[in-house]
């Protein structure tokens, strides 16, 4: 049986025309001139999609999206408007539409979303594959989290760009792989691709690839990441940080999805999701000339702005306790028991401080500890913290149950990293023996803290 598809639109040479282009394609198709009639078909009748123009008099598009995921929220709705703003586009997004099409546009695009609408549909009504799939982990029991993950299963069903703003640690990355795995690109390649990393003169060819023979050195042909994430997600991390000239380049490929690799003749043609995210506040990056304005709103069609980990601190004995499990591995311990608990003076430690560097820092935090641990219990002697404005790190408390060997190692590590790991300088300043030094720092490694 074929896909059957709910189309909308109250211009009834639009209906007939974009009718009979679903029908050629093998699909149902149904009609319904207003929303209102549509939504009341839709409820005695099941449709694997729904079309909807969003300008109509009796019940719009926004309404019909509105009613229809009420009571069927995996149905793919496309909305289809000739008075296409960004801000629609986020809020249809916002509620759950597939995609938004603006017009005048193309039969093939049009064949394209409904293939990919009619795609997923199908793929839903499958058994379950999340146990063959690895699904991104993304800790977290803050409202304000738990709302952005909800928003982003959403948009994950369309191919609308993102854009991902936050400081850095607050883990970008992390959200852009939730949404490719929540997609029905979720089965082809994530590649992604740090723009503040790589050099300049060498990230144009890192994104676009390269012919054999187009510059000195290049001996062999080259794929660029554009063409490597073919059927599946790119991320652009760190997109702010790319210069101008190469953002004028990005954007012809966002605008054309044809890349035009080094030396090459003919445009290759890709099939992506783009995730771009950012450290920065693109749009003062904008506005002090440091990136284009049209790339901009290429790259915003959905933004997403994740919390720093200070305005979420309940996250923290959570992501401590993932941390703990994660970084514990027999061949890094020892013989050494294995941390199960923390206390509540280390907790607190934890909770006390800024953590500027977020969920990367305090993963560091955590890793560090866990090598200062004799028993069970990581206590807040055991914790290393950046002390605000020195660069010095320094255990958060005297606790009660730190052992004199653990304090020890602990001055040794801090005074070491002072004076940048010159054993010299830190034999003096501890007013030992530089022999005495090297034995204690052969005896951590012993005891499994690799220096």
């Amino acid at each position: 049986m074929s896909p059957s598809i709910l189309l909308t639109d109250d211009d009834r040479e639009m209906r007939y025309a974009l009718s009979e282009t679903l029908s050629r394609c093998g699909y149902t198709i149904d009609t319904a001139s207003s929303g209102d009639e549509a939504v009341s078909k839709f409820s005695s009748k099941s449709f694997d999609m729904v079309i909807s123009d969003i300008r109509m008099v009796h019940g719009d598009g926004m309404h019909v999206l509105r009613e229809i995921k009420k009571h069927s929220p995996d149905t793919p709705i496309v909305l289809i408007t000739a008075y296409g703003t960004i801000d629609n586009a986020v809020d249809a997004m916002k509620l759950g539409a597939f995609d938004y099409i603006i017009k005048p546009f193309s039969i093939e695009s049009l064949e394209e979303v409904v293939k990919k609408g009619i795609d997923t549909a199908l793929d839903s009504k499958k058994p379950a594959t999340d146990g063959k799939r690895p699904v991104s982990e993304f800790i977290s029991n803050d409202s304000k989290v738990l709302r952005l993950l909800n928003t982003a299963k959403q948009i994950a069903l369309s191919d609308v760009t993102v854009l991902i703003e936050g400081e850095s640690g607050t883990g970008k990355e992390m959200l852009a792989k939730f949404i490719h795995n929540k997609s029905h690109r979720a089965d082809g390649p994530f590649v992604a691709i740090n723009c503040a990393a790589i050099p300049d003169g060498l990230l144009e060819s890192e994104l676009f690839g390269y012919e054999r023979g187009a510059f000195t050195g290049a001996i062999n042909k080259r794929s660029g990441k554009f063409v490597l994430a073919s059927s599946g997600t790119i991320l652009l991390d760190e997109v702010g940080e790319m210069s101008l000239p190469l953002q004028a380049k990005l954007l012809r490929v966002l605008q054309e999805r044809h890349v035009d690799t080094i030396g090459g003749r003919e445009p290759v043609f890709i099939n992506i999701r783009v995730i771009a995210t950012t450290n920065k506040s693109l749009k003062k990056e904008v506005e002090d000339g440091r990136f284009r304005e049209d790339l901009y709103y290429r790259l915003n069609v959905f933004p997403m702005t994740l919390p720093p980990l200070r305005e979420r601190k309940g996250d923290i004995p959570l992501l401590v306790d993932y941390f703990l499990k994660k970084h514990q591995q027999g061949e890094r311990r020892g013989n050494k028991m294995t941390v199960t608990k923390v206390s509540e003076d280390a907790v607190a430690a934890l909770l006390n401080h800024e953590w500027k560097g977020n969920i990367r820092e305090l993963e560091n935090v955590v890793e560090r500890a866990i090598l200062m641990v004799d028993g069970d219990t990581l206590l807040a002697g055991h914790i290393m913290i950046e002390v605000r404005g020195s660069g010095q790190k320094t255990p958060a408390t005297l606790a009660a149950g730190l052992s004199v060997h653990e304090m020890e190692k602990a001055l040794i590590l801090k005074t070491l990293e002072e004076v940048d790991w010159n054993r010299t300088k830190a034999a003096k300043l501890l007013n030992i023996g530089v022999r005495t030094l090297r034995n204690k720092l052969k005896e951590y490694r012993e005891d499994g803290l690799f220096i």
